[in-house]
């Protein structure tokens, strides 16, 4: 088999095959469910095996590990509640010694993300990341206007800025709970969120008082959930979902699959690389070749530097 990452008869930008990445999909990662008579809506995320594969393939610490599983988990949560073509991305810079937080998922459920650290910090996310800026944008291609909110990080957790971001962004309340950890079975991550909508033949409904308990009485449930529970392959998510609503009338929506979504290739770095000007390409290679390190998958990509042509599009 052709290796992808290499130098090949194939023109660079013509090459669309994939890097030797997994090729896996959770038919059931998302869970979509709501609570009937009640303005509560929400989505159970449970990556599986496929948080291992994301996480595992980059040499983290484990605390930067469990971020960017979080992150991961809450990004195809908060993907599954919009209707788009393209990709909804969560993105966290800061100046903690996790500078770039990222991960990103498609319409169709391709799942990718990637942190980068310096040195070994260890604690949570507010200490990982420091001072800075969360943005979460809905990218549905250069024919359609892109869709931003940012906000300052603010709080420990990234459950706590992304609450930090419904409030001041989307003047929404919402309840999110997250979890990230090391199993025997390799490395889990999932995201419970709830969202309060629009109670029946109101608007807003905050000064609905039946509405208002509902809301309370659905996020005091949701918070009795452990993080056992959340990472227990054996516990099926309607399960979990019905141990804490059964008697809030809960109805389950049609779930959703999640893949792994690098989308890198040969072609795409090499238009990458054809955007730098030749003095930039001769300083990049090294006895003769270039390699470009696709931040997502981790895969070392290798071009001569003798077929790269640089400064496309400059004048």
């Amino acid at each position: 088999m052709q290796d992808v990452t290499r130098p090949s008869e194939t023109p660079d930008f013509l090459n669309h095959d994939r890097p030797p990445v997994p090729d896996m999909v959770v038919p059931r990662a998302i869970l979509p469910f709501h609570l009937e008579g009640r303005p509560v809506r929400g989505r159970l995320v449970r990556l599986g095996v496929l948080a291992d594969a994301l996480i595992a393939r980059h040499e983290l610490p484990e605390d930067v590990s469990r971020l960017l599983g979080e992150s991961l988990a809450l990004t195809a949560g908060l993907a599954a509640a919009l209707k788009f073509r393209g990709s909804f991305s969560l993105q966290a810079k800061g100046n903690g010694p996790v500078p770039m937080l990222l991960a990103d998922c498609t319409d169709a459920g391709e799942l990718r993300g990637y942190a980068r650290a310096e040195g070994s910090p260890m604690g949570e996310a507010g200490d990982l990341l420091g001072k800075g800026y969360l943005a979460f944008t809905c990218d549905q291609g250069p024919d359609m206007d892109r869709y931003q909110g940012i906000v300052a990080i603010e709080g420990d957790t990234l459950a706590e800025m992304t609450d930090s971001y419904f409030r001041t962004s989307e003047q929404l309340q919402a309840f999110v709970r997250l979890s990230c950890r090391r199993t025997p079975g390799g490395w889990r991550a999932t995201a419970l969120i709830l969202e309060r909508v629009a109670a029946e033949g109101g608007i807003d409904g905050l000064a609905n008082e039946e509405a208002d308990d509902a809301w309370l009485t659905a996020t005091t449930l949701a918070a009795t959930v452990t993080e056992a529970e959340m990472l227990d392959d054996a516990l099926a998510s309607d399960m979990l979902l019905h141990r804490l609503f059964h008697a809030e009338g809960l109805l389950l929506d049609r779930p959703r699959a999640l893949s792994y979504g690098c989308r890198c290739s040969r072609a795409r770095l090499a238009g990458v690389l054809q955007g730098f000007p030749e003095s930039d390409l001769d300083d990049m290679a090294d006895h003769g070749q270039i390699t470009m390190n696709c931040e997502f998958c981790n895969v070392a990509f290798r071009f001569d530097r003798s077929e790269v042509r640089g400064g496309a599009g400059r004048a």
